[in-house]
């Protein structure tokens, strides 16, 4: 049986616009979610995250800033298919959170049967290193409400197509 829709908002809030998830999460906390579905800020907790991944979920929607080389605060919408995921990097680093380790690391310890969909924003900046930043730049900053829009519809649809698919029968 489907447990429905996860959405894992992750990132590290002490490195700028790397605490995109957060603040999406934050936004949603408000909102009234769609029934099946699960609101999870999972911050820098990869080694959480991976054992979530292995509950039975329809869907998985991870909120995170990602770089794909557009301008910042370009919010895109990608559905990860395991063909798709560059070789296996096992690990977790207590510290940080990749999520393509983590699904890997997930799927070492079992099956991740979840399609998984990422909403993503394009960062402008981390903050100066090695101290990070708090808080995002203006234009992630801008991003965020759009984003928890997105998030909030893709988990509407989802939760409603794993309301309406049947069951098999064993």
């Amino acid at each position: 049986m489907s447990a429905g829709v996860l959405v894992a908002c992750i990132g590290n809030i002490f490195l700028g616009d790397d605490g995109f998830g957060f603040e999406v999460a934050q936004a949603m906390a408000g909102s009234a979610l769609p029934a099946g579905v699960e609101l999870v800020d999972y911050g820098i907790r990869g080694l959480d995250l991976a054992y979530a991944l292995l509950r039975p979920w329809q869907a998985v929607i991870i909120v995170d800033a990602i770089g794909r080389g557009g301008a910042p605060g370009t919010l895109y919408l990608v559905e990860a298919a395991e063909e798709q995921m560059p070789e296996s990097r096992q690990g977790i680093d207590p510290h940080a959170m990749d999520p393509v380790r983590v699904l890997s690391t997930a799927r070492s310890l079992g099956e991740v049967g979840a399609s998984i969909y990422i909403v993503g924003c394009e960062p402008q900046d981390f903050g100066e290193e090695p101290e990070g930043r708090m808080g995002l730049s203006p234009p992630v900053a801008l991003a965020v409400p759009e984003a928890a829009r997105m998030v909030l519809e893709l988990a509407e649809k989802l939760a409603n197509a794993a309301a309406s698919t049947p069951e098999c029968a064993a």
